[in-house]
């Protein structure tokens, strides 16, 4: 049986009252303390005060317990929103927030299909704002979506984790390399890039990712205006 299926051992309250919910707090607060390398089935129980033993009557791997915390994750990407294109907004934004709390996140969505509780409850709020566009589109719009919000993401967050590891933010980086950019382009092999960098409007990550995700809206928005189109009246 699947760890969602799995019913837990029967509570005990000495010396210490466990549960998989317990169980994955802990995880995640150790991720996102100290990022997924601090998640083990040994230091969860150590957190927890007890012993690695104890947590394998819940869990069977750190495979599970990835499972678990990744659909615990879900449980932070509720989309609302009138309408199927508000609803995949609202599921970009979620996932994104989501991500940008629990940075472990990132590294784990995409992939085969996340199968817990919280994860087909977010699916199908999406697959039943979808319930108007034709059965066939549906799964790939949803990807297109997915696969844009998570490339996001993890980019925005390698960004982080670089600027933690160098100690220089964005604008700092910027200028140590500006030097070398103007040598570059001044060779005039670059031009095409030498104008946006020089007179492109230069966004921040979050009117990045909302322009970005309107484009690809636009395009999910034309190309299935245009198969009703195709065809015709009823």
């Amino acid at each position: 049986m699947l760890v969602w299926e799995r019913p837990e051992p029967p509570n005990r309250p000495v010396p210490a009252p466990l549960n998989r919910e317990r169980i994955v707090r802990a995880a995640i607060r150790l991720a996102d303390a100290d990022g997924l390398e601090a998640v083990s089935i040994r230091k969860v129980a150590t957190a927890l005060g007890v012993g690695p033993m104890r947590l394998y009557g819940y869990i069977t791997s750190k495979e599970e317990l990835l499972d678990l915390m990744v659909d615990a994750g879900h449980a932070e990407i509720r989309p609302v929103g009138d309408g199927w294109r508000e609803v995949l907004r609202s599921l970009a934004e979620t996932t994104r927030q989501a991500a940008h709390e629990h940075e472990w996140l990132a590294d784990l969505l995409g992939g085969r299909p996340q199968l817990g509780p919280h994860a087909l409850a977010r699916g199908e709020a999406v697959m039943a704002a979808l319930g108007g566009v034709d059965v066939d589109a549906v799964m790939p719009v949803v990807t297109a979506v997915d696969a844009y919000v998570i490339g996001a993401v993890r980019r925005e967050i390698a960004e982080r984790r670089a600027e933690r590891a160098t100690g220089m933010d964005e604008k700092r980086w910027q200028a140590a390399l500006g030097p070398y950019l103007e040598r570059t382009f001044a060779t005039g092999r670059f031009p095409a890039l030498a104008t946006v960098v020089r007179d492109a409007a230069h966004l921040d990550a979050d009117h990045t990712f909302r322009m970005g995700l309107d484009f690809l809206l636009d395009g999910i928005e034309a190309r299935l205006s245009r198969g009703r189109a195709a065809e015709g009246p009823d």
